[in-house]
């Protein structure tokens, strides 16, 4: 792939970053006006017990859109934009986090692969880019330092495609339980639905945007090679 196709794969991707994050917002802000009786940590503890967990704790956390689970814990930490309200948006993102804790609760593959890469991907997102730069500057000298950066780029490329089947089956999983809990009718399961999906999106548009990085520096080494 030439240099110039992987500044067009990298441009592209930023584009669509910044049209998915709009849609994301404006189907949030919008959904967030359609009102259901259940708050989002209602609906997290309700889907928790349905699937007979009972040692995972709901908390709210500060911020927006810091909603996630953390195995090490057992918590699932809801935003307050979710925790107390009462919405299809909340509850989407609701279900999504406890569609984690289900993957975790049945041993899911690609959960069990991204937990397992976690602290290596720690250690070379702390580090990738120094080595990356260093390997840039210093590719006449010490070309090898540029492959290694290449290397721990890959590992956390990789993280992010592991991430896709994570997200999008955690989201299969909320629409799922909440249309068989009753919570959703089909005038707001789509709205869910669509919910979850552009937030999908944004994991979609991160891996793509990792691996034109990735190709981006494997072209710098390759073409010192030629």
């Amino acid at each position: 792939m030439s240099t110039r196709t992987i500044w067009l794969l990298l441009i592209g991707a930023m584009i669509l970053s910044l049209i998915i994050q709009q849609m994301l917002k404006s189907r949030f802000n919008r959904y967030s006006k359609v009102g259901i009786n259940l708050s989002g940590a209602e609906i997290a503890r309700k889907m928790l017990a349905d699937n007979g967990i009972h040692d995972v704790e709901v908390t709210c956390v500060p911020g927006t859109l810091t909603d996630h689970y953390n195995p090490s814990t057992k918590t699932v930490n809801l935003s307050e934009a979710v925790y107390g309200q009462r919405n299809i948006a909340a509850a989407a993102v609701a279900a999504h986090e406890c569609g984690h804790v289900i993957q975790h609760a049945k041993g899911y593959a690609p959960l069990k692969m991204r937990s397992a890469l976690v602290p290596i991907v720690s250690f070379a997102s702390n580090t990738v880019q120094w080595v990356l730069l260093l390997g840039v500057l210093l590719i006449a000298i010490t070309p090898a330092l540029l492959w290694a950066g290449i290397a721990l780029f890959a590992l956390t490329t990789l993280f992010s495609f592991i991430t896709l089947p994570v997200e999008i089956n955690a989201s299969r999983r909320a629409v799922a339980w909440l249309e068989n809990a009753g919570i959703t009718t089909y005038e707001t399961k789509p709205m869910a639905s669509e919910a979850l999906m552009w937030a999908a999106g944004t994991y979609v548009i991160a891996a793509i945007s990792s691996l034109g990085t990735l190709l981006y520096y494997i072209s710098i080494a390759m073409s010192r090679r030629d």
